[in-house]
């Protein structure tokens, strides 16, 4: 369906392409996400790759797909994720390793964390061209006032507490992370700190 207007006999179909050239999303060296549509391979049929990078304690953020069903493929390390069953309201999580896979159901919330260095996650979906909805916009994009409003919290308390989310996270923790720098300085705060080392004999 996607290709039925491609004119196969023609010498300038493409078959194939690189994803590296089309990196849409990257944090740093080790986290990014490249992606591969219709717009990229018109060949490519009713799919859309998502081919995902990430070192340990990274985590592609709580998000859905309105219209795709994902199957994630975990190529190398190691992954937990997670999804939340709209019909039984439940949140289910998964442990994945080199092979394996899990599906996320059309419109699913769901995130992937990575547990070990150099994990490379291949995502497939049954559509061209993604949609997707990030958790963090939500955060972000509604009114403080009306979230605690409608579920009668602290408006101030949300305000401070999502204050920090001014863009699309999608790799998580973001990195102005004012919780990882603090905890990183109080760590080599101790690290650093030289202790006396006290006698056994007190007498001494």
């Amino acid at each position: 369906m996607a290709v039925s207007n491609i004119d196969f006999t023609s010498p300038n179909v493409q078959y194939t392409y690189d994803l590296s050239n089309n990196t849409i999303f990257e944090k740093n060296p080790e986290n990014y996400i490249n992606a591969l549509g219709i717009q990229q391979l018109k060949t490519i049929g009713n799919s859309f790759l998502l081919d995902v990078y990430l070192s340990s304690g990274n985590v592609v953020e709580y998000h859905y797909h309105p219209n795709a069903t994902e199957v994630l493929y975990c190529i190398t390390g190691a992954i937990t994720a997670s999804l939340v069953n709209p019909f039984t309201k439940e949140r289910k999580q998964f442990s994945l390793g080199s092979g394996q896979v899990v599906c996320f159901p059309q419109g699913w919330l769901h995130d992937a964390k990575a547990t070990e260095d150099d994990t490379h996650l291949l995502a497939v979906h049954d559509t061209p061209e993604l949609q997707t909805v990030w958790f963090s916009d939500l955060l972000r994009l509604l009114p403080a006032e009306q979230l605690a409003y409608m579920y009668c919290l602290n408006e101030s308390e949300i305000k401070d507490a999502l204050q920090p989310i001014h863009d699309t996270v999608v790799i998580g923790p973001p990195r102005n992370c004012e919780r990882d720098r603090q905890f990183s300085g109080a760590r080599s705060a101790h690290e650093n700190m030289t202790f006396q080392r006290f006698p056994h004999n007190l007498d001494d």
